[in-house]
């Protein structure tokens, strides 16, 4: 599954769009993540604990994407946007939405049309 932010693939076309498809990932954040992060949040400095959360979470994010465009046929997603919003419960939501499309080679042929 190719997933991209642009609206096109280098070497291949479109073939059909079907659809919009999304990903939505809530996942809680603990007790001990919220104080580490309070306290780099006070000095000033990084948190990993978070960053670390982010990054799972927008990688399932994707994955539940490409699971929603597979089920439509699609071998890509393309215009795909990320979002996050820390909810006020504590709770991280990342978001994801795309453009299942299906995708061929571009060859020789189809440029001299």
């Amino acid at each position: 599954m190719i997933v991209t932010t642009t609206h096109s693939v280098d070497g291949y076309r479109v073939t059909d769009y079907l659809g919009i498809v999304a990903g939505e990932i809530a996942l809680g954040t603990s007790f001990v993540r919220d104080m580490t992060a309070a306290l780099a949040d006070f000095f000033g400095a990084r948190t990993a604990a978070y960053e670390e959360k982010l990054v799972e979470s927008r990688g399932l994010c994707i994955k539940e994407m490409c699971v929603r465009a597979e089920r439509l046929g699609a071998n890509a997603v393309i215009g795909v946007k990320l979002d996050h919003e820390i909810l006020a419960n504590g709770m991280m939501l990342v978001l994801s939405s795309g453009t299942a499309v299906r995708l061929v080679p571009d060859t020789e042929e189809s440029h001299a049309e």
